[in-house]
Parts: C-alpha cells; structure tokens; sequence
C-alpha cells in the first residue's frame, strides 16, 4: 500500500522548506511547465500555514538573479532564484557571471524535462517536454559556477539543498546551479524531512609570519600605497582601513571601485587612479582586488615589494593574471586589517614625512577633480554625478551600472555605493537596485544606468517588479544615445585611425534614443532633463516622489 501525502510529501514541499532553514528568505521565479510541483507546493503553504520563502514573479531570469545579488549585498544573506529548463537557465548566465566573479552566492535552480515519457506524476504532458531536454543542461553554467548538480532521487531534497547552500556560501563564495526534473519534484519523499544547514568553511586567519613581514614592511616604507576594490564590501574592513590609513598615513586607491571602502573625505582617499602612486610606490598592498593597475599604463619600480590580501588573493579563477607578487595571504580583509593594525606601531615622524609628501598631492589630485564637475552650458556625466550625490544625501544607497562618476559623488559611509562586477554583464544594476530595496525598504534607493545598461536590463521587466512588489527606487538614464564602452575602446586603439573620423560611433550608435521617461509606468514618476538649471529640481521631484513610495525615472541627456 502507498503511503498518503501526509506520510510523504512531495519533494517540492521539502525543497522549499529545506530553503527557509537554510535562511533563504526570497524565492525570485520566473516560471514554466516544470513549476507545478512548486506552484502546488506553495499552496498547500498558505493553507497549513507553513512558513517558506517568499515567492516573487520576476518575469525576467536576468533580473531575478539581479534581485537576489542585491538581497545579498544590503544583508550578507544568500538568496534563491528559479527559472524554466534550458531556456531560462540560458537567461540567467549573463548575471550569474557577474555574481560569480563578485563572489556572491546565489542558489539557482532550473526546471528539468520530466524523466518519464509516461506513466508517472509529472511525466511529459507538453510538446516542449521533448524539445527542451538537453544532454547537458549544466554545461552552458558550469563556467560561472562552484558547483553544479541534478536531483535525482526524491528523497535526496534536502541533503541536496543544504550541500548546494553549504558550499555556495563557503569562502570564496559563489552562485551554484541545480536541476530539478519534474517527476522527481512531484515524487513522494517517503521518511524524508529537512536537514540541519551545514556550516561553510569561513576565511581563514591571516598567518602571523605573513601580517610580521607586511607590518615590517609598510613600517620601513616612504611611499606605501594600498589599492583595493572591494575590501569595503564588509563594514569593519572600512573602518579599519580608514584607520590605518589616518594613523600610519598610508593612501588609499581604487580602481574598478564596486564598494566604499574609503569615505570621500578622508585625507588618505588618493582616487580612482591608482597609477601615479603605484609607479613611485615601494609598498603595495593589494586589499581585495582583482586588477590593482593596468600593466600597458603603470608597474611598480624595481625592487618595490607587492603584497597581495583576501579570500582568494589570486583570483584563481582569472585564466591569466600575472601581477608580481611577494606574499599572497588568503585572508578576509577585516581579519587581515585588524592583525596588522595591532602588529604596527605607530611611528609620528614616519606618518609626519609621509602627510608632507601626501597632502599636497591628494589635494592636486582633488581640485582637479572638482573642475571637472563644476556646471557648464551642457550636462556632464561629472557634474550630473555631483549632483545626485549632493540632492539623494550620505544615507541613500547608489547602484551604479558605469555612467556615474565616483569620484564626483561623494559617497562616505560603507554600504551606500555598489558598481557593477568585473565580469560586466550589462543588466544587473536595475534588479541589483530593487533587490537592495527589497531587503531595506527603509532606504533610498538610487540606480544609475547608461541607457545601453538600461536596456540590456530588461526595463519592462523591472518597472513591473517594482510596481507589483511595492519597490519604489529612482532610475537615472544617463542617456548619450551611444555604446560608450565600444566607443571609447575604438578610439584608445585607434585614436587617428578610419574610425576616428566618425568620433568612434560605428557599432556603438544607440540614436535614436527611446524617450525613456516613459517607461516608469503610468503610476511611476518620470522626466526627461536636458539642461543644467533642471537637473537639481528634476531630482528633487522624483525622489520626492519615491518617498511617497512611487517608482521614478529621469532620463538626463549627456553628451560624452
């Protein structure tokens, strides 16, 4: 005799509740004809009561994965997406790869081709169940994951799920991919429940002999220099490297900035360019950062001593990367900071010959920044960014797909700027940005797209995302009708060349320009800006309007 539902639910059911004991609090879907397990499993939730992840209609795979990068960057806390077969899973690669290469976890799940042609719940009632089947369905991922699997065996569920989370939340971290075939998620899982979540392997603690000879070194250095990328991604990290950088006076670079991982303000924030410290330097400390400087433009001198720090100080998974290296410690970049906070000793004439060097520079550096974003007859990308940074305030979190200018936008608190990875897969910052809301609905949500990016985002997508889930953000298009990246790659290769005669636009044109303010809905808050006298007041409406809790977009037109 079979058992009943009620001694064995089906495999859907465990999954789903395996995933909320695993902590996942969102299950971003963007469904198909291997949902129904799923869909019917949420159902009999509501009706017992039965506590599981919240399920968001997200009708775009690109997107969803988006959302759940950005769940992870406001709360640390691993987030679930689920998509149709091949076709999704294919959907999804371009912001697995930027979650891949941020090290962020994400739990992707994709429906399967029923097994069985017949017989069987779940087995193949649609045309599509034959077409969709692959040989390989994880091969198209395998790249941009850690891990990968098929749920075979019902009562396999949650084991399955609590290795998948265990290893994707494990350091380094990183997105993992399984497969759910339909039949085996509407199979009874007899004598099965959930499973305590296993515990990741967290970073390790930096090797006393490695954070001593870093110490003696920064110790013994002139002209020190510590160029980082992401080591702001924690909290802790930012104020311990605002630390030592004041106390030992040590500056600060960034390039490819995705964190704030130094206020604005601080004496020691040396930029975005690392270069000109880089070349003189003969200490570099590379803090969580994949490309500290671009080797056809700048190199350490002779005999400067490189150090490089964090989870995966190697980034193994960069098929090439040849910077010089005289110490890599495999360490998180707080546990890092705080050793070697506690190995220094403080050394007053040391920081006071370095602050003589330093503050002169810095300063240099800065005024000519600021000329750049000063107004003029035409919007610029520099001065536009000013401006958001002066009218959203220091509490408001930016979200910034490649137009915003940093340096221009004063961002002093940790967790208030996120840039897009260095994978580049154009897309992510609109679904990162409503992510962030998701999860900290109290703050001021800010994303800043070119119009390629906002187009690559999948724009009705995630207009729609934030009108039926109640994600009021603002959108600032930075719209130049144009491929910047195409374009100015052009013309650094090919600066007198054919191309040059058309200022790089082949290839790169995006004219004519949608009227993009239209876009935001018919509830939504939306303008075109053209001009500098409008741009402070036309932000100050729209966020006038997403506290009111309306979604907002301004379409600014820059020419750059």
């Amino acid at each position: 005799m079979h058992q009943s539902r009620i001694e064995a639910p089906e495999a859907a059911e465990i999954l789903l509740r395996q995933l909320r004991r695993q902590g996942i609090d969102f299950l971003f879907a963007n469904g198909g004809t291997d949902f129904p397990p799923v869909v019917e499993a949420y159902s009999r939730a509501e009706k017992d009561g039965t506590d599981l992840p919240r399920p968001l209609v997200v009708p775009h795979e690109n997107a969803a994965v988006a959302m759940a990068h950005g769940v992870w960057l406001a709360t640390g806390r691993m987030q679930a997406v689920m998509v149709h077969v091949n076709v999704g899973t294919a959907n999804t690669i371009n912001a697995v790869m930027d979650a891949s290469r941020e090290q962020v976890p994400v739990l992707v799940l994709a429906g399967r081709s029923p097994f069985s042609e017949k017989g069987r719940h779940g087995t193949r009632t649609r045309y599509i169940h034959w077409a969709q089947e692959m040989f390989d369905q994880a091969g198209m991922i395998r790249e941009a994951v850690k891990w990968d699997y098929e749920l075979h065996l019902p009562e396999q569920t949650a084991d399955v799920i609590a290795r998948a989370c265990e290893v994707a939340e494990s350091s380094p971290k990183g997105p993992v991919y399984l497969t759910l075939p339909r039949d085996v998620l509407a199979a009874p899982a007899f004598g099965t429940d959930t499973v305590a979540p296993r515990p990741p392997v967290q970073p390790g603690a930096p090797h006393d002999d490695h954070v001593k000879t870093v110490a003696a070194a920064l110790s013994a250095a002139e002209r020190p220099v510590v160029v980082t990328a992401n080591a702001g991604r924690s909290a802790l990290a930012f104020e311990l490297l605002s630390t030592l950088a004041e106390r030992h006076a040590i500056p600060v670079a960034n390039l490819h900035q995705r964190f704030v991982s130094i206020a604005s303000d601080h004496p020691m924030n040396a930029g975005h360019d690392p270069a000109p410290y880089v070349r003189e330097a003969d200490v570099v400390l590379v803090l969580d950062c994949d490309v500290p400087w671009i080797p056809n433009f700048a190199s350490p001198p002779e005999g400067c001593k490189v150090f490089h720090v964090g989870e995966d100080p190697v980034f193994a998974r960069y098929p090439m990367r040849s910077f010089p290296s005289d110490l890599s410690i495999a360490a998180e970049p707080a546990r890092f900071l705080s050793a070697l906070l506690q190995e220094m000793k403080p050394d007053d004439a040391l920081a006071a010959r370095r602050r003589e060097r330093l503050v002169p520079k810095i300063a240099a550096g800065r005024e000519a920044q600021a000329a750049k974003a000063e107004p003029g007859d035409a919007l610029t990308p520099e001065y536009v960014s000013r401006v958001i940074g002066e009218v959203a305030g220091p509490e408001a979190v930016i979200v910034n797909e490649y137009p915003l200018r940093v340096e221009h936008c004063e961002r002093t608190r940790p967790g208030t700027y996120y840039g897009l990875s260095p994978a580049g897969g154009l897309g992510w910052g609109l679904g990162a940005a409503l992510g962030i809301k998701l999860a900290t609905p109290e703050k001021t949500v800010v994303a800043t797209l070119g119009d390629g990016a906002y187009i690559f985002a999948n724009p009705t997508a995630c207009h729609w995302v934030a009108e039926a889930h109640g994600l009021p953000i603002l959108t600032v298009v930075f719209n130049n009708a144009l491929h910047g990246a195409v374009r100015n790659a052009t013309m650094a290769m090919y600066p007198k060349g054919a191309a040059a005669k058309g200022a790089g636009r082949m290839l790169a044109d995006l004219a004519p320009s949608p009227a993009f303010e239209c876009l935001a809905g018919a509830k939504g808050h939306g303008e075109r800006v053209d001009t500098v006298e409008g741009l402070k007041p036309a932000l100050e409406r729209a966020l006038a309007a997403v506290a009111e809790g309306r979604q907002a977009l301004l379409n600014v037109v820059v020419d750059y």
